[in-house]
């Protein structure tokens, strides 16, 4: 299967489970999971109507964002982004998901400041405890989406989850409906500045199930590109 009846096939996919759970297809976003995915792939599915990119390592990021920026698109950090790294991280992408700490959030706002913009930030929940992932506990996060409330520079849009891999897509469904839980929770309190518009949860073998429990931002990239070589 070519890379735009790959998309296709996947945007359909997610407007139907939209449909399912009475929400409109356009409510969701589709992120482009783009990790050792070559600067040439990405931009024949920019062709293809991709037009957001997620990356997960700093490095990598910078050299494709270089050779595509005359696309437009939009680029998303996905993956566990070190305090060293926040200055990099500011300069170059739209949204990062995977706010976990207070201590990255402050470095984020002070890095955010120099240049003079607000960064939009999701808050990262591990609901599983899973110690090989990132993510705050949900009692944390609602620390740090406090925290944030209080800084210049920083801007919370919602929170992001990466619950554990299952064979059967059905038994994630519970943390993403935590998540939802979790994403009112937060809201109802009205901290200063605070947006809780986006639920960024769902990947490959699991987005359908996240758009049903209300996903706005779906992570796909081995339905898109194939496997990682």
């Amino acid at each position: 299967m070519d890379i735009k009846s790959r998309i296709t096939s996947v945007t359909g996919r997610i407007a139907a489970a939209a449909r399912r759970s009475g929400r409109s297809p356009e409510s969701v976003r589709l992120v482009a999971v783009s990790k050792t995915v070559s600067a040439e792939r990405m931009r024949s599915a920019v062709d293809c109507g991709i037009s957001i990119f997620g990356e997960n390592y700093i490095q990598e990021a910078r050299s494709k964002f270089d050779r595509l920026s005359d696309c437009g698109v939009s680029w998303h950090f996905i993956g566990h982004l070190q305090t060293n790294k926040a200055k990099y991280a500011v300069r170059m992408f739209d949204l990062i998901h995977s706010v976990d700490s207070i201590r990255l959030a402050r470095e984020l706002d002070k890095q955010a400041g120099k240049t003079g913009k607000v960064q939009d930030v999701l808050v990262q929940v591990n609901l599983a405890n899973e110690e090989t992932k990132g993510g705050s506990s949900a009692e944390e996060a609602v620390r740090i989406v406090e925290e944030i409330a209080g800084l210049d520079n920083l801007r919370v849009r919602g929170l992001m989850t990466m619950p554990p891999f299952f064979e059967d897509p059905q038994r994630a469904r519970p943390f993403f409906s935590e998540l939802r839980s979790l994403r009112d929770l937060i809201e109802a309190k009205k901290f200063p500045g605070t947006v809780m518009t986006e639920l960024s949860m769902g990947m490959t073998g699991d987005f359908e199930t996240a758009v049903e429990e209300g996903a706005t931002l779906v992570r796909v990239g081995t339905a898109i590109f194939g496997e990682r070589r």
